[in-house]
């Protein structure tokens, strides 16, 4: 297992796609983080949130996951991948680890960057900022769901083989579908696992995050566990399916 997870890690760190990934969450993270140090006045009670949850890694990294297993099929390396590790629940179990913990570390480098450049910004307006402890927590919870995003990422990526079809699905289910439910049926809505569970984990207000404010959100405990149950079906329903599939 550690050779396989080795090699997805290898996988990860030599492909461009991952590269310009990374650089994009960075760059829009700490764009997002220079505007609102800026351009708002947050107050002491605020500032948390307003500047300090502009981590965008969990959207990317939930885009890479996805476009990581399905690229496998896209470009045929999945034959040579699994004649090197035949046992495909091992594959697909080292993938899952890999864009885990890519977006825990991810998350944690974008979080270092906007908490420098917002404490810097922050300190030169003579404006409120955070207190240690929240900061540290808030940064924690943000890699933690970056972590589930990409493990639940693979699970959704090895359920369509087609690439084009899995991104752009991605997308109608983060921006059209999610946030329909969430206005229309707010009970459904609080266990989706792209906006109410992610939201609910990092414990930050539902309005603030974009969701209705009708939506009563579950506790980040029971999130969690809702969450990693997402991930344990979807990865069982894909490992279900990648091992029934010819490689041809």
């Amino acid at each position: 297992m550690s050779a396989l997870l080795k090699a997805e890690l290898l996988k990860l760190r030599t492909t461009r796609t991952f590269l310009a990934l990374t650089g994009a969450a960075v760059g829009t993270s700490l764009l997002i983080t220079v505007l609102v140090s800026i351009l708002s006045e947050p107050t002491e009670e605020s500032v948390l949130t307003d500047v300090f949850t502009s981590d965008t890694s969990s959207l990317f990294i939930l885009v890479l996951a996805v476009v990581g297993i399905t690229g496998e099929w896209r470009h045929h390396t999945i034959t040579s991948s699994l004649l090197a590790a035949p046992d495909r629940l091992r594959f697909l179990a080292a993938k899952l680890i890999a864009f885990a913990a890519a977006g825990l570390v991810l998350s944690l480098a974008i979080s270092v960057t906007i908490t420098v450049v917002g404490l810097i910004i922050l300190s030169i307006r003579d404006l409120p900022v955070p207190d240690a402890g929240e900061l540290l927590e808030q940064i924690a919870r943000n890699a933690v769901v970056a972590a589930l995003l990409g493990a639940f990422g693979v699970g959704l990526g090895a359920l369509v083989r087609n690439q084009v079809v899995a991104v752009v699905g991605l997308f109608v289910l983060l921006f059209l579908i999610d946030p329909v439910v969430a206005a229309l049926l707010p009970e459904a809505g609080r266990f989706s696992p792209f906006g109410a569970l992610p939201v609910a984990i990092t414990d930050v207000p539902p309005e603030d995050a974009g969701l209705p404010e009708d939506i009563d959100v579950l506790s980040p405990g029971l999130a969690l566990v809702l969450m990693l149950a997402w991930i344990g079906a979807a990865f069982a329903a894909g490992a279900a399916l990648l091992v029934k599939r010819d490689l041809e």
